[in-house]
């Protein structure tokens, strides 16, 4: 069987059990306390808390997952950046018996293979003044393994999930392994571990009044079982990819094979590397891949046969082609440019025989060098990376302490920018303030302009507003024609003509998230929000979340002019206007 075939028995098995198949969800999630989607139960977390589900108790997935907590393990026989997790769920419809034997018929019975051993979870063997040790030992689990001739070993921490964050549902879980590899794991959410400052034996632990089933299993590690290989990158959902990177440095190509699909799947989502949040891991893994084609020696645009032969494997993914690869080869070549002059200052530093986070910080902030590159500079001339206080610390501590300082950073630039009236720095009641008041109202309906010519997925990427024009960068693939431009134009002055009211309303982001206003993906907001409308507020020619300033209707602009449209970077376009 081929992963397709595979993929397909596996939600085909669960549909002839009464589950509805789901689709897989968006990589970004609007679950806020992750970045990206880590699990298949992630866009079914709210059912198991209460909420109904509309799809029914019972739903299957193949959900493609991003997640780096096992970067470092990538090279191994089995570790991902990118991977598909195929999970069963339900809320509420059934619970151990049925969940253990479903698994159990569909790996011994449909695909033939033998499980080795699975593990329970059992308080004896977690550590002494642990919270989880009041669970108890699961003996329901091991006595259904046990009747379907399964052997049965005990475990502490690792078999028992959750929760997310400071409260939720958590439970005891069983882990399925073959060949000592871990394939599926099934956990049982039966209780609710109530907020505690310090969990430990007293913390409360209440039965949920519905228990939960939530299993995961790696689809590229089943593929390597059922088509008998050593490792991952043997198998067809990999191979291609690993035959098309020269070198013999298995590691290094199985990195950059990981990356690359990781940084593939990512930027057909619309995200686009920069220097926050998911841009910034996009950066980062995608840079790291770079690095190590450099280790193999690879030439200039190494990148795009890789990128193909993902694309051909994930044909769902084909119209996005293009931006893809204009992307991967923008950031190749951005990191060029920047390692001509980073890697010679970054030598220069390292060359005392030792580097400070502080050090590390301001190459990263004045020349762009990434800390992998550093990093890989400190390997080669054999030199210390050092604390704050001048002490000798690990890789791992390093960079922790990098990343502190670029919150740091941020939160300061941040600050600095909202002490700005309206974020242009200039006083109230002046001229010019009145002129950037207009252009600012004016952004508002460009960006309206840009999604009803260019299509939904259209999204501020950046914006700069002075007394002389505006600035608005967004996502598109390509240039715009001349009646394209001229409609956009159009659009904004009709608009304006129309003199439609200009009003906000403060309200919860979770209320503003839902009557679909739109948000700049880079701006962190609280938890209250000022939601801009322009038009009634019932229907809306626009709704941004923005903290002003603004007209009090938009014939207050004056006369919309498009002065230019340009590319500044791949999938990324710039259009500078003014108003009279």
């Amino acid at each position: 069987m081929n992963s397709e075939e595979i993929r397909k028995s596996f939600l085909d098995f669960f549909e002839k059990k009464g589950h509805k198949i789901i689709p897989y969800s968006s990589l970004i999630t609007d679950d806020p306390s992750v970045l990206f989607t880590t699990s298949g139960m992630q866009q079914f977390k709210k059912y198991y808390i209460g909420e109904k589900s509309p799809y029914g108790n019972n739903v299957a997935s193949a959900q493609k997952c991003f997640r780096t907590s096992d970067i470092d393990s990538v090279g191994d026989e089995s570790h991902l950046t990118f991977f598909e997790m195929l999970g069963n769920f339900s809320f509420g419809g059934y619970f151990k018996k049925e969940a253990i034997k479903y698994a159990y018929e569909f790996i011994v019975k449909e695909l033939g293979l033998k499980i080795d051993y699975v593990t329970v979870f059992d308080p004896k063997k977690v550590p002494i003044g642990d919270w989880r040790r009041v669970v108890p030992f699961d003996k329901e689990s091991t006595e259904i393994w046990e009747k379907l001739g399964v052997r049965v070993e005990r475990a502490g921490i690792d078999n028992f999930w959750g929760p997310t964050g400071e409260e939720g549902p958590c439970g005891p879980t069983t882990e399925i392994y073959i060949k000592g590899i871990e394939i599926w794991n099934i956990v049982f959410n039966e209780y609710y571990s109530e907020k505690s400052e310090i969990r430990n034996q007293k913390s409360k632990l209440r039965k949920l009044e519905t228990p939960g089933v939530d299993t995961g299993m790696g689809l590229e590690r089943l593929v390597m079982m059922v088509q008998e290989k050593k490792n991952v990158f043997e198998t067809d959902l990999f191979e291609s990819i690993i035959d098309s990177i020269p070198g013999t440095n298995e590691k290094a190509k199985r990195i950059i094979a990981d990356h690359i699909k990781s940084s593939v799947f990512l930027i057909s989502e619309g995200i686009l590397p920069s220097n926050v949040e998911r841009g910034y891991v996009l950066r980062r893994i995608l840079r790291r891949a770079i690095r190590y084609g450099k280790l193999l020696n690879l030439p200039k645009n190494f990148l795009v046969p890789i990128v193909k032969k993902v694309i051909d494997i994930y044909p769902e993914i084909k119209l996005k082609e293009s931006d893809i690869l204009a992307t991967i080869q923008n950031e190749e070549v951005k990191l060029g440019e920047v390692l001509i002059t980073g890697s010679s200052e970054s030598t220069r530093v390292v060359s005392k025989g030792s580097i400070s986070v502080e050090e590390a910080f301001r190459l990263y902030e004045s020349l762009g060098m990434p800390l992998e590159f550093i990093e890989e500079i400190v390997e080669e001339k054999g030199a210390k990376m050092v604390g704050k206080r001048g002490e000798k610390i690990d890789r791992e501590q390093f960079e922790k302490d990098f990343n502190e300082a670029f919150k740091k950073h941020q939160e300061i630039s941040r600050a600095g920018a909202e002490k700005k009236f309206g974020g242009h720095g200039l006083k109230e009641g002046t001229k010019e303030n009145q002129k950037i008041i207009r252009l600012h109202t004016a952004t508002h309906l460009l960006q309206w302009a840009l999604r009803e010519v260019l299509g939904k997925e259209v999204k501020q990427m950046g914006s700069d507003i002075n007394p002389e024009r505006l600035r608005f960068d967004f996502n598109f693939s390509r240039k715009l024609t001349a009646e394209e431009i001229e409609k956009i134009a159009n659009l904004v002055n009709e608009k304006i003509r129309e003199k439609l009211t200009v009003s906000f309303k403060e309200m919860s982001k979770k209320e503003a998230e839902k009557i679909g206003a739109l948000a700049f993906f880079k701006q962190k907001y609280g938890e209250m929000v000022k939601i801009y409308f322009i038009g009634p507020e019932k229907n809306p020619v626009s709704k941004e979340f923005c903290a002003g300033p603004h007209v009090k209707n938009t014939g207050e602009i004056g006369e919309f002019k498009i002065l230019k449209e340009e590319a500044v970077g791949a999938g990324l376009r710039r259009i500078r206007a003014d108003v009279k």
